[in-house]
């Protein structure tokens, strides 16, 4: 485990509260089930691995869906918060574990990897050691950070100073990802490796650029309407501040 990986001990419940207790996290899961609703249909239970899964708001609804789901995270604080939350789920395993220790992986039918990569030292890297672990017919559902949008949104709202440092802040702030990633290079990167690439997802296309975020429950519903209209396609898609990928490792 490098170093420079980023994990949350210590501040597991600012965490679950600054990810998941405001409105673009409450979208962000919403669009993500969303799109992960499909590959989730089958006729027999599926082998899922949440890596990298906090305090299981996504391992929940794979358990819900009827499979058989372990959850991987390496910050034992947030493993508290998940035993709780999950603690009423029979069909769910946690244990603390990263990328680069998980031994279970080729176990998997699929690998459900959302927002961990962008907190790693090497995210490409770690690509890489999810691929070679996974065993050939399986599906990886990632989500990482867009630096692109990223710029995008900055540029908006006139932070060019913050562009023109690289968007590095001189005091890093522990909720803010190290690595955002450029997703012709992640796309690039996943097909060098072998992966197929079946589906590309925008995750709030255009929450984020929004002048007035307080929004009504009409107005809420209304955007999440009109999010799950265009995040499939081009050009909304690449404005996702995250981007959704559905890889497949051939047979």
């Amino acid at each position: 485990m490098k170093s420079t990986d980023q994990y949350f001990d210590g501040i597991a419940k600012k965490f679950a509260t600054n990810i998941y207790g405001t409105t673009k996290g409450r979208l962000r899961h919403l669009l993500l089930v969303e799109t992960l609703t499909q590959y989730l249909q089958s006729s027999r239970p599926l082998n899922v691995m949440d890596l990298g899964g906090g305090t299981g708001i996504m391992t929940k609804v794979l358990a819900d869906a009827g499979h058989q789901v372990t959850l991987v995270d390496a910050s034992e604080d947030v493993l508290v918060l998940a035993r709780e939350y999950l603690a009423e789920l029979p069909h769910v395993t946690i244990r603390q574990g990263s990328i680069q220790t998980e031994t279970q992986i080729d176990q998997q039918d699929l690998i459900v990897c959302h927002a961990v990569l962008e907190w790693l030292a090497e995210p490409l890297e770690a690509l890489s050691l999810i691929y070679k672990k996974m065993k050939p017919g399986s599906a990886l559902s990632l989500t990482f950070f867009n630096r692109d949008a990223a710029l995008f949104g900055n540029a908006i709202y006139g932070n060019f100073d913050y562009i023109n440092r690289g968007m590095k802040v001189k005091n890093q702030v522990r909720l803010n990802p190290n690595n955002p990633l450029v997703p012709a290079e992640v796309i690039s990167h996943a097909e060098s490796l072998g992966f197929t690439v079946n589906a590309v997802t925008g995750i709030r296309c255009f929450h984020d650029y929004m002048r007035e975020r307080q929004l009504t429950d009409a107005e809420f519903e209304a955007l999440v309407a009109l999010e799950k209209q265009y995040m499939n396609q081009a050009p909304y898609c690449w404005l996702g501040k995250y981007i959704h990928l559905m890889l497949e490792k051939p047979a």
